[in-house]
Parts: structure tokens; C-alpha cells; sequence
């Protein structure tokens, strides 16, 4: 996911340049897409993978008072982040077809 991620948005960027022009509803739909991909990929960064690394953490004898909220918190916001990446996906399938 580290590379994957970053990868995919870039390789958007062409589709984005070569259908600005001539093809506005592929251009519209690729970008949409690219905005849902980057909402993934911050709530990746900026949410999840932290929490990820306070769990990595723990130990059976440290839990933290509130690692059930930590956990309820994590798993909304993967959530947000599968929601936004089958989104981006289904917008650029779309994009393609049309």
C-alpha cells in the first residue's frame, strides 16, 4: 500500500491531461476519482496508521482504558477508506467505458 497508493493517483494524471480537452465528461469523472483516491489515501495516513502503530504497541497486560474506542475508531474510518476507494474505482471504470 505504500507504493501503491501514491502510484495509483499519479497514473491518473494522464488520463487527466489527455481528456481535458476533448473528452469533458471522462475528464470530470477520472477527476472525481482521483479525489476520492486521495481521500483514502489521507485517511490512511492520517488516521489509521497512526492507531495501527499505538496497537503494534500493546501488549494483553497494557491495554489502554480506552483501546475499544481506539478500535471503534479505526474501523470508521476504514470504512471512509474502503467507501472512498471503491468509489474512486467505480468512477474510473466508468470514466473508461464512456
Amino acid at each position: 500500500m505504500t507504493i501503491l497508493m501514491p502510484v495509483s493517483i499519479l497514473s491518473m494524471a494522464p488520463a487527466l491531461f489527455l481528456s481535458y480537452k476533448g473528452q469533458r465528461q471522462t475528464f470530470y469523472l477520472t477527476l472525481a476519482g482521483l479525489a476520492l483516491f486521495v481521500v483514502a489515501l489521507l485517511t490512511t495516513v492520517l488516521i489509521e496508521v497512526p492507531i495501527v502503530k499505538q496497537i503494534e504497541a500493546w501488549t494483553p497486560g497494557s491495554l489502554p482504558a480506552n483501546w475499544q474506542a481506539l478500535r471503534d475508531r479505526w474501523l470508521s474510518f476504514h470504512v471512509v477508506r474502503i467507501v472512498s476507494g471503491i468509489g474512486g474505482l467505480a468512477l474510473l471504470v466508468i470514466a473508461a467505458i464512456f
